[in-house]
């Protein structure tokens, strides 16, 4: 069976892009008068880079908005939106359905998704690494201790992959703690829910992941795409050896690519009634030209307009 997540299924090809060029139909930012006050963003560390420039660049504009970020992993943000701590909770994964079903019991209504760019959950090598790719079953192998998708051994060396002049060296293992979503993500879509290993060296953020690969040839890691360096490599990856895919935009948008995802932020929006205009201004910077050149320049994909136009339904209700 194909993996790859169902919120691409309803993309239209119209979505497809070259490269990785913004969509004409997305407008840019038209700044408007009366805006400002707190904004507290927490949850992913995947997103927190992106959040902070997208934060920067809307602070630019508007002087007298204060916007706090706080990336400790998207664990973190179906509580603080709960709570009212916070009135953004960007997560790299969607919510849990007992973090919605909490949020019900609170609210009486279901929290808001909006989709804020494209991302690819990157399994990735030492810059110097020859591995040609992994297929799923590989990954789930080498990462999972119950290999659901089908593997018939676990993988622990280099030779089991076919790295001859590494035979017998131990493939070092780095990932994300629990509380992550990139974790939850990558456990549901590339491990079929299985269980990782204890030997996966749980990082607290991704360019902690990126920075232990980077400096030992010998490891394999996963993270967002965004936090790529020059230290590393993404793998192709596939279902089989003959099929493995590349990480790039296109083959993300219509779901070649199996780990593909969207980036998310959660919001607490009662039906009926209007969204504050400070929330609903930096959502709208964040889907404009303006705030998706950031997710380019960030490492990450442009959402397609469709996402634009399903979010203005959604903040018109």
């Amino acid at each position: 069976m194909k993996i790859r997540p169902a919120l691409f299924a309803a993309l239209s090809l119209t979505a497809l892009a070259q490269g990785t060029e913004i969509n004409p139909a997305i407008p840019e930012y038209k700044q408007v008068s009366g805006v400002s006050g707190n904004l507290i963003s927490i949850g992913s560390d995947t997103l927190n880079n992106l959040m902070t420039l997208w934060a920067e660049g809307f602070k630019a504009r508007y002087p007298n908005v204060n916007i706090q970020i706080e990336g400790k992993g998207s664990a973190t943000a179906p509580p603080a939106l709960i709570s009212g701590t916070s009135q953004l909770g960007p997560m790299s994964r969607e919510m849990k359905q007992e973090e919605i079903d909490a949020f019900e019991k609170k609210f009486g209504y279901k929290p808001t998704e909006i989709k804020v760019a494209v991302d690819a959950l990157a399994v990735f090598a030492h810059k110097d690494s020859t591995l040609r790719g992994l297929t799923l079953a590989q990954i789930d192998a080498i990462f999972s201790s119950t290999r659901k998708l089908g593997a018939p051994a676990d993988i622990t060396e280099w030779g089991q992959l076919g790295m001859d002049a590494w035979k017998g060296r131990a493939i070092s293992l780095f990932g994300r703690n629990s509380a992550s979503g990139t974790y939850g993500f990558f456990k549901e879509h590339a491990l079929g829910k299985g269980d990782f290993k204890s030997s996966v060296k749980e990082q607290p953020g991704s360019s902690a992941v990126i920075q232990g690969i980077s400096t030992d040839e010998f490891a394999l890691g996963y993270s967002g795409i965004g936090y790529i360096t020059s230290g590393v490599r993404a793998l192709p990856i596939g279902e089989s050896e003959d099929s493995l895919v590349e990480v790039n935009y296109d083959n993300c948008i219509s779901g070649d690519y199996p780990l593909a995802r969207f980036l998310l932020i959660y919001i607490n929006k009662k039906p009926g009634e209007p969204l504050d205009t400070l929330t609903t201004e930096f959502v709208k910077f964040i889907q404009s030209k303006d705030g998706q050149e950031v997710v380019v320049k960030d490492g990450y994909y442009p959402i397609p307009s469709e996402v634009l136009e399903e979010t203005q339904a959604i903040l018109a209700k």
